[in-house]
């Protein structure tokens, strides 16, 4: 059965009054626990955990509020299971958070894992970040038109292998399970086999010798290995359609390539590949290694008391930051946090993404990538396509750096190119011609560009301006955004393993950690004494309007004795007037 009792419902008399002090109620109210109950708790999604429970039958549920704050909670302050029940059953300033009686609370670890899983299995925990950050948005009126971007790394709870660990790990997975279920299948395999991944995950391919040869041949060894168990069990239902079997089939021909018969390892796999068994979705990235990453945008308007982050984006660590701006973007979109300008760094800035930008109305501010000046430019300024006057409708040139006409300009639609050939005269003579970019082809003086060309030079040419490096300088504080997320929530190293369970984590820490710099805004903390002085202030309404109810009631009943004593004899009538 359901129980919910909203946050914003005052109770008749505070069950706090005789517990804190009044200097400790100021406490709470100043810290985190006023802020989580008069501001966050009634964004928790307590009507979607409700739909997992009968409305009327069954015993009563956990207060579902309660409950889906202590999930934020914890993974806000990096709670294990058994520290988050503690902290639902012990202590003082969670149940002034979830608004709990402030004694005889209970539950067992069974409960919370199971909301976590409703939890994960609703994708609830993307609506409280957005929900969270909305309201802490509008309450702190704060300036979302500029913004910046960045990803940052994180690694999920499992081991880091490397390719000869990691085909020898799925392979030992496998052989396990069917030793276990079917024993007699396991026996018919060679013997040299079964015993070379017969000992632990630690010490599994410890004899063998660390140069550079043996360690190949190795690797090539377990492929075969591989190769031959796939081949062998491919037959067999009861083994090719369990889960250790297809990681270690997705594991080979991410690995290995087969030719008439004949297992080669590959030379580079890319990122895109599995692992860790354990963590099937963790992909890899060549600078920062196995895991995931998070695209999170952050509000950076120097008016702001406080800078929030807007937008979270959890990814595998494989996907490129290239590929990150449009889903960003969508997500602001549709949050109303549309900014109008957004900085990245390179990576990010594209000319493609920066036309995409545009016609959503956003500026995306960022350096151009290679825009490092060459050897042979280094000694003088050359000039660029952006020298030239170019219709940027038509991408017709109207004039050369000089000052030239040319003798005609024409663009191919299909390919997008305009090529302009200048008058021999004028080039031939022109002083410029050294630095100049139109070059003699077939006995004319061409020029050859596109639109993404005529831009990029455009780019290049604003950011070796003061200017633009005075409005770019700001995006390096999302730098302290990332690396204090990690620190305080433990982003960077989660305790879980899986997407499902690594994107829920994902979410709540970063919508805790907006809840941490607006707790210190003056404005918030007005906004919390104000809720906390309204809750008292109704509850002394509604405490003297009973009395006053009950007062009335009695004198009524008192009239109504007093009339009927009066009818009976047993009282003197009244006196008259005269």
């Amino acid at each position: 059965m359901r129980n919910m009792i909203n946050p914003q419902q005052t109770r008749l008399f505070d069950p706090f009054d005789g517990v804190l002090t009044p200097k400790a109620r100021r406490r709470l109210l100043d810290g985190w626990p006023g802020v989580f109950r008069y501001v966050l708790l009634e964004l928790m999604p307590a009507g979607a955990l409700a739909e997992h429970f009968d409305p009327t039958m069954g015993r009563p549920s956990k207060e579902l509020y309660s409950m889906a704050g202590l999930i934020f909670l914890a993974e806000y302050f990096n709670w294990t299971k058994d520290q988050a029940v503690n902290a639902y059953c012990y202590h003082m300033d969670v149940h002034y958070a979830l608004n709990l009686e402030p004694v005889a609370q209970e539950m067992s670890l069974r409960t919370l894992e199971r909301n976590i899983a409703r939890f994960k299995e609703d994708d609830l925990a993307e609506a409280v970040m957005a929900d969270v950050t909305v309201r802490l948005v509008e309450l702190l009126g704060l300036q979302i038109d500029k913004q910046r971007l960045d990803s940052t790394h994180i690694f999920s709870d499992m081991a880091c292998f490397g390719r000869t660990r990691l085909m020898g790990v799925a392979i030992k997975r496998f052989l396990k399970q069917v030793k276990r279920s079917e024993p007699a299948d396991y026996d018919t395999l060679p013997e040299a086999l079964r015993q070379r991944y017969a000992p632990g995950v630690h010490q599994l391919f410890a004899d063998v010798a660390q140069d550079t040869e043996s360690r190949r041949l190795l690797r090539q060894q377990v492929a075969e290995d591989m190769h031959t168990l796939l081949k062998q069990f491919a037959d067999h239902p009861d083994h090719c359609g369990k889960t250790t079997y297809k990681a270690m089939e997705r594991i080979f021909y991410q690995q290995c390539d087969v030719r008439d018969d004949k297992v080669t390892v590959k030379t580079k796999t890319g990122g895109d590949v599995m692992q860790n068994p354990s963590d099937p979705d963790a992909t890899y990235d060549g600078h920062k290694g196995p895991g995931y990453q998070v695209q999170l945008a952050e509000t950076c308007h120097p008016e702001n008391e406080v800078q929030l982050i807007t937008c979270a984006i959890p990814q595998t660590a494989a996907e490129p930051d290239s590929e990150a701006v449009e889903p960003a973007l969508d997500n602001l979109e549709h949050n109303a946090l549309l900014p109008e300008q957004l900085l990245a760094d390179t990576h990010y800035c594209g000319d493609e993404n920066v036309q995409q930008a545009a016609q959503r109305g956003v500026e995306l501010v960022g350096p151009v990538s290679g825009s490092e000046k060459s050897k042979e430019e280094a000694s003088y300024e050359r000039l660029t396509i952006d020298d030239f006057d170019i219709d940027e409708h038509t991408e017709e040139v109207k004039r050369c750096p000089a000052g030239h006409t040319p003798d005609t300009s024409v663009r191919d639609e299909q390919t997008g190119k305009t090529t302009t050939v200048m008058p021999d005269s004028a080039c031939r003579q022109c002083d410029f011609y050294d630095q100049c970019p139109v070059e003699q082809c077939k006995g004319q003086y061409r020029l050859t560009h596109t639109a993404k060309q005529r831009r990029l030079a455009a780019r290049r040419r604003e950011e070796n301006t003061e200017v633009f490096k005075e409005r770019y300088k700001i995006r390096s504080g999302i730098e302290g955004a990332n690396s204090g997320v990690k620190r305080v929530t433990g982003l960077g190293q989660l305790r879980v393993r899986g997407r499902p369970a690594v994107f829920h984590a994902i979410y709540l820490k970063v919508a805790g950690w907006n809840m941490r710099p607006a707790m210190v805004c003056a404005k918030l903390r007005e906004i919390v004494y104000e809720r906390a002085a309204r809750a008292v202030l109704c509850r002394i309404f509604t405490i003297s309007r009973r009395l006053l109810t009950t007062l009335c009631i009695y004198r009524w009943h008192k009239t109504q004795n007093r009339t009927y004593l009066r009818q009976v004899g047993a009282f003197p009538p009244l006196r008259s007037a005269a």
